[in-house]
């Protein structure tokens, strides 16, 4: 009896580890000890989002994205796990960024400039570019709404405008649409907080490819996909924390969103032979 107890309790230890191994191979992370998040959920996106470069929330389930390719607003349906619809925009091109007001879409493109998709989920849809001071050399990918003011918020991935001493965070007025050319807030590259991913050029300390802002604190929370991390800032721009992603589960995190209640969402280029994904995290303090 106490043989077949002892052989019991190894079976389900076994048991336990093959699917502790199977989690693991779905959702690949580093040792627990070196990670200050959990993983709520994951999704596999299909192959029209394997280069998924930006994200945004719409409402229930959905989540509007776009791809470095084509100038399509591809609508994902985390529940169904399936892309809902297709919503054709512009020319080929590279498209880094989505944000959404209400019922327009506002794109990003890497040298700048930027797609306005008015009613972008109608039939009736109409769509206007505005320029930017921002060219290829900028390298843009960032694009976020503060919707308290009505403005559109851009960070350079590379050189700022003015200095490579620090990043901008840039804003672009919905109600003038204009260029606002004073940067709203500066991130500062050698700023003590950064210390340990500086680079020999300054610039390629930290190089921004999504923000979005908390829906209940209004606090920035901005990526990093070159090197995985997640910087956030207080309402006053000041640095708060940064958090380092696991190149694992984020080979190329370019995509960041929030659902209205908080819920913090990232998605990530597929790796060699991979898939896009989406991931929601839970941030520990």
């Amino acid at each position: 009896m106490r043989k077949m107890k002892i052989w019991t309790l190894l079976g389900i230890g076994i048991g336990f580890s093959l699917l502790s191994l199977l989690f693991t191979e779905t959702v690949p992370q580093e040792n627990q000890e070196n990670v200050l998040y959990s993983v709520s959920q994951h999704w596999k996106l299909p192959s029209e989002l394997d280069e998924i470069s930006g994200m945004a929330w719409l409402d229930g389930d959905r989540i509007a994205a776009v791809q470095d390719e084509e100038g399509i607003i591809y609508i994902y349906n985390l529940k169904n796990k399936k892309i809902d619809k297709e919503i054709a925009f512009g020319k080929p091109g590279d498209y880094e960024g989505i944000t959404t007001n209400k019922e327009d879409a506002y794109v990003l493109r890497s040298d700048g400039t930027i797609f306005e998709i008015s009613n972008f989920e109608q039939s009736t849809r109409t769509v206007k570019t505005f320029k930017t001071p921002f060219s290829d050399k900028n390298n843009m990918e960032t694009i976020a709404i503060d919707i308290q003011a009505n403005t559109l918020l851009l960070i350079p991935k590379d050189r700022d405008l003015e200095s490579d001493t620090y990043k901008g965070i840039y804003g672009f007025s919905l109600r003038t649409k204009k260029f606002q050319n004073d940067p709203l807030f500066k991130i500062d590259l050698g700023n003590p907080v950064l210390k340990k991913y500086r680079e020999n050029n300054r610039y390629k300390t930290f190089r921004p490819s999504d923000m979005a802002m908390h829906p209940k604190t209004n606090e920035m929370y901005i990526l990093d996909g070159a090197k995985p991390k997640l910087l956030i800032l207080d309402t006053n721009g000041t640095i708060k924390k940064i958090y380092r992603l696991d190149k694992k589960l984020f080979p190329q995190p370019e995509g960041i969103t929030f659902s209205p209640d908080g819920r913090l969402f990232i998605s990530s280029e597929a790796k060699k032979n991979g898939n896009g994904s989406i991931t929601e995290l839970k941030l520990k303090d």
